[in-house]
């Protein structure tokens, strides 16, 4: 079945199909480019997230914008969505059956923007997505080729607020997802290569 984008929001803002809509402030379905290359998926809204309706717009979201500047790149170039559209309670994570609710409205905003490169961002997207068996710390910064589209598991912002010693490897994996849009010719910003570190 085809989607749209007015479909599309009009199911997530009206759904009900897992508890997490019983105490949610805001629905966070996503933003960005709807035709980005690059796209990021996170677990789920947290507080301010949830108080806005936005995603990534709190300490964690402000650290990612961090990072894609660094690449040169700003968050209006790329998708970001979460996992699931509702926060959990206490920002818990997210459980099988509140991700397994929401997996239908993740798949057709994949459907929708058609993104050459997604992201991973922490172990909740990275196993709900390419598998149980991925470990964030074992797998993150390696290229995962599925249905033609390029899947790079990396370190979540909040984990680098959270442990200082991540910031390396991520920024080595993001100078890889900067490598990898350019190799598909899906660079955004010709010219503007961003060179600093997170």
């Amino acid at each position: 079945m085809k989607t749209s984008w007015p479909t599309l929001t009009q199911a997530v803002y009206a759904c009900e199909k897992c508890r997490l809509c019983q105490t949610r402030t805001n629905v966070v379905l996503g933003e960005g480019d709807l035709h980005a290359a690059l796209m990021f998926i996170g677990e789920g809204p947290g507080q301010q997230e949830d108080a806005t309706g936005r995603p990534f717009v709190g300490a964690a979201g402000q650290l990612l914008d961090k990072m894609l500047a660094a690449i040169g790149l700003t968050r209006e170039q790329v998708y970001i969505c979460n996992i699931v559209k509702c926060r959990p309670p206490n920002n818990r994570v997210p459980e099988g059956d509140e991700r397994m609710a929401c997996m239908d409205y993740l798949r057709q905003q994949v459907a929708l923007v058609r993104p050459k490169v997604i992201v991973c961002l922490g172990s909740t997207p990275t196993r709900a997505l390419l598998g149980d068996d991925m470990r964030i710390t074992r797998d993150r910064g390696v290229w995962q080729l599925r249905k033609g589209v390029w899947f790079m598991p990396t370190y979540h912002p909040a984990a680098l607020l959270r442990d200082a010693d991540k910031k390396r490897p991520a920024w080595e994996d993001f100078k890889q997802i900067r490598s990898k849009l350019i190799e598909l010719g899906a660079y955004g910003m010709e010219g503007q290569h961003g060179d600093g570190q997170v």
